[in-house]
Order: structure tokens, then sequence, then C-alpha cells
């Protein structure tokens, strides 16, 4: 089935205003908790904003693939795939900690050409289309102009595989760039971190071993914004690379060589 970015952006915004209310119906009752690992959590709104999310799709795009994180992948014919994170920060939504989101990325061809983050609490919508610039409801964003990594606020987090893989340990990390930076946040939601970061809100942001649907929106959101994303090695970054990196773009190659610093890793 033809796609056009119009009905792209009109299909997320609906697929993440109606998941939304289900986010925020569930986040004022007691809700059923299960766990993937040791302290992997996912619950039943998890799953019911990722099938509402995927019926709007499929109800528009049968043809498209989708990857999901509770639901994995539902493949198409095609070269267009939906990229989504249904709840991100689940554990913080789990402890009424008001700060988690929806987000939907869309890629043709490999190359993600939309993103959009919604965060329900607060109602507000951050959206990017390729070459387009990066919006938060509807007006634009850009990155701060900090140049100074000493008077930076970065924010970063921590890998919920932990402790039983050392090779996503962000402490040695965090160690070192606390060192020079102004400050660290951790907040739970990587996908809500990079808007943070697209908005000027903070300078800087890395994390080890996200997946796609965490990464997909929000690096775009970044770069439309006027940021920088790589991988620690200073190459593009992937959605499968293991460690993302994004800035203000004056201040990465900084980040980089603090993060490049920490021996044996």
């Amino acid at each position: 089935m033809d796609w056009d970015m119009q009905s792209v952006r009109r299909v997320a915004r609906e697929a993440a205003l109606s998941a939304g209310n289900i986010l925020l119906e569930g986040y004022s009752r007691e809700i059923k908790i299960s766990y993937k690992g040791t302290i992997d959590l996912v619950t039943e709104i998890d799953w019911a904003s990722e099938k509402e999310i995927v019926r709007l799709i499929r109800s528009r795009f049968p043809e498209h693939s989708i990857l999901g994180e509770e639901g994995g992948v539902l493949a198409g014919p095609g070269t267009e795939r939906w990229i989504i994170d249904p709840l991100d920060g689940t554990t913080n939504y789990t402890h009424h900690f008001p700060f988690f989101c929806i987000s939907i990325g869309f890629e043709s061809e490999g190359e993600v050409l939309y993103g959009l983050i919604f965060d329900p609490l607060r109602q507000q919508i951050f959206e990017a289309v390729k070459e387009e610039g990066a919006m938060l409801n509807e007006r634009r964003i850009s990155v701060s102009r900090n140049p100074r990594l000493s008077q930076s606020l970065l924010v970063t987090g921590f890998s919920s595989s932990k402790p039983e893989d050392p090779e996503r340990d962000n402490l040695p990390f965090f160690n070192q760039l606390s060192r020079k930076v102004q400050g660290i946040r951790r907040t739970g939601s990587a996908a809500l971190d990079l808007c943070y970061v697209a908005m000027g809100a903070v300078d800087g942001f890395w994390e080890i071993g996200l997946a796609p649907w965490d990464t997909a929106a929000g690096s775009l959101i970044v770069r439309e914004a006027g940021g920088r994303t790589s991988d620690r090695k200073n190459a593009r970054h992937e959605l499968t690379s293991p460690m993302i990196v994004a800035s203000n773009g004056i201040i990465h190659d900084e980040i980089i060589d603090v993060l490049n610093s920490v021996s044996g890793l």
C-alpha cells in the first residue's frame, strides 16, 4: 500500500494519543506486573498500549512491518517498518514516578524518516520528520548552545540487565564523566532523555545496551533539532549500536573522549 508522510504522521499521532489514554487510565489504578528478567518488568498496560498502536497502524498500513518491545516483529512484505515502545519508563510508571512516554518511529528502506514521542502526563508531543526539523507541540525546538563540557548537564540510564551482563555496566563511564561535568541526571526513560537533549534542557546523553525501540524516534528528533548522535567510536549511530551518545554537537567530541578514556572497556 502506498504511503505519504502526512498519512504516517496522522496515524502516529492518533496511535500515540489513543495509547496515551490507556497509560493515563492505568496510572490511576493498581495494575498487574510480570517480569521478563530479574528486574526487567512488563505490565498489562505495556501490552494494551502496544496492541492499540499496532491496531491503528495496521488499519491504515497493513503491509508495513512493525517492531514492538513486547510483541516482537510483525512482518510485512514492504520495506517500511514501524518501531514502537508502548511504554518507555515502565519502572517509573509502576512506582508512579511521573516520567514515561510512548515512542513511535517510522523507517523506509532502513532509514528512520519520522519519529514521535508522547509524554501523556505533560501532554507533550515531540516530533521530527527527516530534514524538516524537530517540534514540541508544533513549535520548533533546538539543542542547547553550551560550549563547555565542564558546565554541561548530562543525562544517562542504567541497563535493566545488570548485574548479569557486566558489558552493560554504565558505572565506570558515569564515574569518569561525573568528574568532568556540572551534573548528571538519571530519569529512567531513554526516549524522553533524547527529547530533553533536543529541546536544550540537557546538553548530552549516553547509554549502553538500548534496543531499537528506545532510540529510533528520539535519535532522529535530536538530529533534527540540530544535535548529533553517534556510537562510542564517534561513528554513525545504528539502531543496533551497543552505545548511543547524543549531544548538542558542540561538546560531543569531548564526551566521546571521556568515554573512551575508561580503561579496560
